[in-house]
């Protein structure tokens, strides 16, 4: 797949710096949604840039690398579980993403937004944007984001809140709803970091 094919057509229309927006970590029970703006040098080769869902660890962790090397600009930014708890998850998608786009050193002329949302009920991309429905997997710009989004999360849950919270093995789910965390919850109940609006099926039960 020609993964340059949506900024062509973008760059064709006029807007000449294009910034890729996706965000990592909406599903997770536990931890921050961090979102990533990324400007790429036109048509810049990058071996095996892909959606970050279909690559290993090990290969986002190298492409990681290569992005913020070569990225005319680069911002990854998150939302809190407090804030996620707070205004919504699809909230709190957006005000990542909205904080990576403005986090940018390069304004952009056009940001292209992965997925069909671009507002909740608070929170709205005001930039000017287009959605791209699976863009992370059609736009070299947004699946450098998604690179850049998946693996600050990663890092982060698998350092910091396994520092924090080490009993509940962070490191090994990443905050997820695996049955392993699962098991820490009923030993431990939640810790300051998980999202308490995604615990009320699990908290209904507990005895």
């Amino acid at each position: 797949m020609d993964l340059w094919a949506p900024e062509r057509e973008q760059w064709n229309s006029g807007f000449a710096v294009l910034c890729g927006v996706d965000e990592a970590g909406a599903g997770p029970l536990a931890g921050p949604v961090y979102a990533a703006a990324v400007i790429l040098p036109r048509e810049l080769e990058i071996p095996g840039l892909n959606d970050s869902k279909k690559l290993t660890e090990k290969k986002r962790e190298t492409l990681y690398g290569l992005i913020t090397a070569q990225a005319e600009a680069w911002c990854v930014a998150f939302a809190t579980a407090e804030e996620i708890d707070e205004m919504d998850i699809l909230n709190a998608r957006m005000l990542a993403m909205v904080r990576a786009i403005d986090g940018l050193s390069l304004k952009p002329d056009l940001c292209l937004i992965d997925g069909s949302r671009d507002h909740g009920s608070r929170i709205s991309i005001t930039a000017p944007h287009v959605t791209i429905v699976g863009g992370d997997g059609k736009s070299a710009s947004i699946a450098a984001a998604s690179i850049l989004a998946k693996v600050s999360r990663d890092r982060y849950v698998s350092t910091e809140l396994e520092a924090l919270y080490p009993q509940y093995r962070f490191a090994r789910h990443k905050g997820y709803g695996t049955r392993l965390h699962y098991e820490m919850l009923d030993q431990y109940g939640p810790c300051p970091a998980h999202r308490r609006s995604f615990l009320k099926k699990w908290e209904a039960r507990r005895p």
